[in-house]
C-alpha cells in the first residue's frame, strides 16, 4: 500500500491586526533609521566610547514577537510614561567586558565563550549600565519626535544615571520590539551580535504618535501630486493636409509654383495612431485646431 500525503500549498496570508489599522506602523523604519543614527552617536560620547570601543550599529528594525522571545537576562527600565526592557546578548556583553576591563596597553582577546564562563558580578553591573545608556537614547528620540508635535508638551528625558533598572521579564507574544544589530570594527575581533529593546503598549504608542508628523507629510505630498492624467505628457500631430499628385507633375515643379489644397477637417495623430479629426482655424496669425471629434 502506498501512502500519499496531501500538502497544503495555499499562500499563507498576513493577519491583520485591528488594534494597529490607522496608525503609522507602515513609518516605522523611519523610526528605525533615526533611532540607529543616536544609538550610533551615543557609542560615541565619551562616556560610552570606554565601554563600546570600536562596536559599531549594524542594523536596527523593528518585529513582533511570534513565538518565544529572545532568551537572556531582561532588564526593565522607563518611567511613567512607559516601560522599556533591554536584553544584550551576552557574547556581546563579554565583548565589551573584555574590551573594557582587559589587560591595560594589551590588545584585546577574542571575547570568551559564554557557555564556559560564568556570570559575575561585574557583568551584571556592566549589563545595567549600557542598558541605561541605550535605554536612554531611545527615550530622547521617542521625546524628541513627540516635541515635534504642535500639540504635546515637551517631555522631560532622563539621562542615563537617573535610569534604575529592574529585573525584566521576556516580552509576551505579539509584544513589539526593536533589535539592533552590532559588531565590533576592530581588525581580528570578529566579534557582533544584537541587543534587544522591549516595548510595552504605552512605549510603542509614543512611538507611533510621534510619527504622525510623518504620516501628515505624506498625506500632504499625495495631495499635491496631480492626478496621472494631468502629468502625463503626449506629443500630438496635426496633418493639416494631403493632396496626390501625378509622379511627372511633382518633377516638373518648379521655385514659385502653387499646388492649389483646401484645408477641411485635419487628423490629429499620436505616434501611428490617429485619435481624433479637427477643424482648422486661425487665431492671431496662427492655425490653431477646433472642434475635436472622436474617430470611430
Amino acid at each position: 500500500m502506498t501512502n500519499i500525503t496531501k500538502t497544503d500549498s495555499t499562500p499563507q496570508h498576513q493577519v491583520l491586526d485591528s488594534c494597529l489599522l490607522g496608525r503609522p506602523v507602515h513609518l516605522l523604519h523611519v523610526f528605525a533609521a533615526q533611532l540607529r543614527d543616536d544609538l550610533a552617536g551615543a557609542m560615541r560620547l565619551p562616556l560610552s566610547r570606554r565601554y563600546w570601543g570600536a562596536y559599531q550599529v549594524d542594523a536596527v528594525a523593528f518585529s513582533r514577537i511570534d513565538g518565544e522571545a529572545p532568551r537572556g537576562r531582561w532588564l526593565s527600565f522607563g518611567d511613567q510614561h512607559g516601560q522599556i526592557g533591554f536584553l544584550l546578548e551576552r557574547q556581546v556583553l563579554l565583548g565589551v567586558l573584555n574590551q573594557r576591563y582587559g589587560r591595560s596597553g594589551a590588545k584585546a582577546a577574542a571575547a570568551p565563550d559564554p557557555q564556559t564562563v560564568r556570570v559575575t558580578t561585574t557583568e551584571e553591573r556592566l549589563a545595567v549600565v549600557l542598558g541605561q545608556h541605550m535605554v536612554a537614547a531611545l527615550l530622547a528620540r521617542v521625546r524628541h519626535n513627540l516635541a515635534a508635535l504642535d500639540k504635546a508638551a515637551p517631555l522631560g528625558i532622563p539621562a542615563a544615571a537617573e535610569l534604575s533598572a529592574a529585573p525584566g521579564t521576556a516580552p509576551a507574544r505579539g509584544s513589539w520590539v526593536v533589535g539592533v544589530g552590532v559588531s565590533d570594527g576592530a581588525a581580528g575581533a570578529g566579534i557582533g551580535g544584537q541587543f534587544w529593546f522591549a516595548l510595552d503598549k504605552a512605549a510603542m504608542a509614543d512611538v507611533l504618535h510621534g510619527l504622525l508628523p510623518e504620516r501628515e507629510q505624506a498625506k500632504k505630498a499625495l495631495k499635491s501630486v496631480r492626478p496621472l492624467a494631468a502629468r502625463l505628457q503626449v506629443t500630438l500631430e496635426g496633418r493639416l493636409v494631403s493632396k496626390e499628385v501625378q509622379l511627372g507633375a511633382l518633377f516638373d515643379l518648379r521655385v514659385g509654383d502653387v499646388i492649389p489644397v483646401s484645408l477641411n477637417r485635419t487628423d490629429v495623430m499620436l505616434a501611428d495612431s490617429r485619435l481624433f479629426t479637427a477643424a482648422v482655424s486661425e487665431h492671431k496669425g496662427k492655425l490653431c485646431l477646433t472642434s475635436f471629434e472622436d474617430v470611430e
